[in-house]
């Protein structure tokens, strides 16, 4: 890959021809308006291209043209942070996707693949984008296991990313996550950041503040994309990080954020999806839904623009592309106004890849597109009863029902709430409770055959009755269940560990609706509109069960997740995040 705006004296000479107009440009983009995020304009103008770069605005000869009648031309956006895994695609599916949105590049994280695969699962993205009709960059996961109060499918140290450097899609390490390890400066980070150093390093600092921030700050940590008040935001811009303002399936940031959004502090910000689904990304968007957002929400139109463009290449170092500019790479999106942001075309390296907003297949890719190995089986459960998801209740003479932990779920977010409440008692064990709103929830490790379960009790999804379950739970990506009775649990774990994963809703011992997930538990084979069904799907068999959760698979995924929220469950049990520690579900046990 070449990123340098200059490429050989050959590309020189004829882009300077071409501008003089000694020699005809590929394409023209005619009667367009142009948004120069630079200056900060629009200009009306034509658009050439030689080759996959930029001739300038002017007047040119040309092979070909492409009438835009007074449309708005973008730089191409780019999404400063996402986990593809999350749409449930696969890489070149997840890309025919979002190029229709406008998208050309994204800045991935192979988090969820890196912590069920390890290094096979960067490689594995990596190879899958090479003929996706958009540029995927690569950031390396940082935090494999996120925690170590969960276990995942690999562990990956400093030693184990650096050979990945020397590829030249990677650029540098992503999210941070373990920021108790930054402040207590633990070898095993300090040696992931000496790595890194002079490449991008990417934070994940929720609600961090005060000495702790400025610590994490001081590390050499360069962003954060994890602010939800604009105050947290703040305090983050003052210490120097760049804000990746998020808006995904589950997170939704950017409303609370773009009051900070100014003339004198724009530079500093960039749009991301984190985790985003198929079926918000069909019917919603990607950055271009941002960035019409942003503009009914009064950002001035240019900076929405910028904001999803030049300031992410900044960032990242990518000095060719986020600009309609002489020498620039020429990836371009045409809306039909800027308000609306209804993209209609979009020219990837000089080509024409979306018309009139249908993808078009690029020319000669088939004969070099080739199926990448496909990823082993990763499902590896150890013989699953309906007694694993028992719980005994713990003997006490006064007959006095437990006191138990409880987490809250919480729509459109991925933290979490907690509460300490009497359990419900039946027959000996500890039971759903329906009328409380009290589901049962069991994490159940999926990679190593380890028979090791927690169990716990959530509040928030509403369920009347029957189950559901993943093999989407971030960050170690176990087998999460949640359930009103012990039987549907476990005919939804069952069914998970036979279609190699997935997501499934079950009510009275029958599968109501599924999505199987067989590329590592984590990802679909299956066309996006077909995946896209299958969620709408189990949303409404979801719903069939009481749940009114918005995004309930969201929302499931992120309860076992042990760095972020006040209280989650792993396969090692109850986690108190805030101490960072493993809990007893009953209240008063001091165990």
């Amino acid at each position: 890959m070449d990123d340098s705006a200059n490429g050989t004296d050959k590309d020189i000479r004829g882009l300077i021809d071409c501008a003089m107009g000694r020699r005809p440009a590929d394409l023209v983009l005619v009667g367009g308006r142009i948004v120069n995020v630079v200056s900060n304009e629009i200009v009306e103008g034509d658009v050439g291209i030689l080759g996959d770069r930029i001739v300038g605005i002017g007047r040119y000869e040309a092979g070909a043209t492409i009438d835009l009648k007074g449309r708005y031309v973008c730089p191409g956006f780019i999404d400063a942070h996402v986990h593809i895994e999350s749409s449930l695609l696969s890489v070149p599916e997840y890309a025919q996707v979002v190029v229709g949105c406008g998208t050309t590049a994204v800045v991935a994280d192979p988090h969820e693949f890196a912590n069920v695969m390890g290094a096979e699962g960067i490689s594995f993205v990596l190879k899958t984008a090479k003929h996706a009709p958009i540029d995927v960059f690569v950031m390396l996961s940082s935090c494999v296991p996120a925690s170590p109060l969960e276990s995942a499918g690999a562990e990956l140290s400093a030693e184990d990313l650096e050979p990945f450097l020397a590829n030249s899609w990677v650029l540098g390490l992503a999210e941070m996550m373990n920021y108790p390890g930054v402040i207590s400066a633990a070898d095993d980070v300090l040696e992931k950041l000496r790595m890194s150093r002079g490449r991008v390093l990417d934070g994940h600092a929720p609600s961090l503040s005060g000495a702790s921030l400025t610590a994490y700050s001081s590390a050499g940590i360069m962003s954060d994309h994890e602010c939800v008040t604009a105050d947290e935001a703040r305090e983050k811009l003052r210490c120097g990080l760049h804000i990746m303002i998020r808006e995904g399936s589950q997170t939704r940031n950017l409303k609370a954020l773009l009051p900070l959004v100014t003339p004198a502090t724009a530079e500093r910000f960039m749009f991301c999806t984190d985790d985003k689904d198929v079926r918000d990304l069909i019917e919603e968007g990607h950055i271009d839904f941002m960035i019409r957002t942003a503009i009914a929400e009064g950002l001035d139109p240019i900076l929405a623009v910028r904001l999803a463009t030049y300031n992410t290449a900044r960032y990242f170092g990518l000095r060719d592309r986020g600009a309609i500019l002489p020498g620039y790479r020429a990836d371009l999106t045409v809306v039909e106004d800027l308000a609306s942001c209804r993209v209609t075309d979009v020219v990837r390296r000089g080509r024409l890849v979306v018309k009139g907003g249908v993808s078009v297949e690029e020319p000669g890719t088939d004969a070099d597109r080739k199926p990448p190995r496909p990823l082993r089986s990763s499902i590896n459960t150890h013989w699953i009863e309906v007694s694993d998801f028992e719980i005994t209740a713990p003997s006490d003479s006064s007959g006095a029902p437990p006191e138990i932990h409880v987490i809250h779920v919480l729509d459109n977010r991925i933290d979490s709430e907690r509460s300490v409440e009497p359990a419900r008692v039946h027959e000996g064990r500890l039971v759903a409770d329906a009328s409380r709103d009290l589901a049962k929830m069991v994490v159940v490790e999926r990679h190593r055959a380890s028979g090791e379960i927690g169990r716990g009790f959530v509040r928030g999804f509403q369920l009347q009755s029957g189950a559901i379950a993943s093999t989407v739970a971030h960050d170690a990506h176990n087998l999460i269940v949640v359930g009103m009775s012990d039987e549907d649990m476990h005919v939804a774990a069952i069914r998970l560990v036979k279609c190699h994963g997935g997501l499934v809703v079950v009510r009275d011992g029958q599968v109501l609706a599924e999505a199987p997930l067989p590329i590592a538990g984590l990802v679909s084979d299956h066309p996006a509109g077909q995946v896209a069904d299958e969620l709408r799907r189990l949303s409404e068999a979801a719903k069939e069960l009481g749940c009114r959760l918005e995004q309930p698979f969201m929302a499931l995924s992120f309860m076992s997740l042990s760095v972020i929220g006040k209280l989650k469950l792993t396969n090692l049990g109850l986690i108190d995040v805030e101490s960072f520690r493993c809990i007893s579900l009953i209240a008063d046990d001091s165990a």
